[in-house]
C-alpha cells in the first residue's frame, strides 16, 4: 500500500478523519505492522495529522476540506451520537443554535476543543438508554444523530441530572413541532432512564397541551 492508493481510497469513502481500523477495512490484505510504520512516516512528512490516539486527519493542500462538525463529533469520541441542544436546534424545536456540538456517549463525560476551534461536549448515559439515533446523510457524510424524540428526552434528562430547574416556557420550545411528535416514543425513551425523567416528560406533554 502506497500513499497515493491510500489517499485515493480515503477520499472516495470521505474518510477525512480515519483510524487504523478504517485502513484495515479498506486494505484487509495489508499487514498491520506495515500500516503502522507507514503512518509514522507519513505523519512525519505531514501528509496526515494526529487528532488524538488512533484518529488521523487528512491534510490536503490541493483542495478545501469541509468536514461537517457533526461528523467530527462522531469520530472524535466513539461511541457517540449527536443530540441535546444541537439536535433540538436542527429540528427547530428550540430557537438557539448551540455554541458547540452536543453529543451522547456511553463513556465518561468529555469536552474537546480541536484544531478547528470546535467545542464539542459529550454527556454520558447508561447503556440501555444509548439508543434512539439513526445514521443520516449530513452534508455528504454519514452521521449518527438522535431522532427528535430522543433528543428531547436526552435534554430533559441532563437538565434534571445537573439540577437545573425545568422552565418549559423559558426555553421557548416550538409547540407546533412538539405537537407532531410521537409521544409514545417519548415516554418509551424516558422510561429507559428513570421514573423522574418519565414524570417530567408527562409534565412536559401537559405543558405542550397535546
Amino acid at each position: 500500500m502506497d500513499y497515493l492508493k491510500l489517499i485515493t481510497n480515503l477520499r472516495k469513502n470521505k474518510l477525512y478523519l480515519f483510524t487504523l481500523r478504517d485502513i484495515k477495512n479498506l486494505f484487509p490484505q495489508e499487514n498491520t505492522k506495515t500500516i503502522k510504520n507507514n503512518l509514522v512516516r507519513w505523519l512525519r512528512k505531514e501528509y496526515f495529522r494526529r487528532v488524538k490516539r488512533d484518529l488521523y486527519e487528512v491534510i490536503d493542500f490541493g483542495e478545501e476540506l469541509n468536514i461537517p462538525d457533526l461528523y467530527i463529533a462522531n469520530k472524535l469520541y466513539e461511541p457517540s451520537y449527536v443530540s441535546l441542544e444541537t439536535k433540538l436546534s436542527i429540528y427547530s424545536i428550540i430557537p438557539e443554535v448551540s455554541a458547540g456540538v452536543t453529543s451522547i456517549t456511553t463513556k465518561a463525560i468529555r469536552e474537546f476543543k480541536n484544531s478547528y476551534g470546535l467545542f464539542i461536549i459529550y454527556r454520558s448515559c447508561i447503556l440501555k438508554a444509548f439508543t434512539g439515533y439513526m445514521i443520516m446523510n449530513y452534508k455528504g457524510f454519514k452521521v449518527k444523530i438522535a431522532d427528535r424524540e430522543k433528543a428531547l428526552v436526552d435534554f430533559l434528562y441532563y437538565r434534571l441530572r445537573r439540577g437545573i430547574l425545568l422552565d418549559f416556557k423559558g426555553e421557548r420550545f416550538n409547540k407546533v413541532i412538539l405537537k407532531k411528535m410521537d409521544w409514545q416514543r417519548l415516554f418509551f425513551y424516558a422510561g429507559l432512564f428513570n421514573e423522574k425523567v418519565l414524570k417530567s416528560t408527562q409534565e412536559f406533554r401537559r405543558f405542550v397541551k397535546c
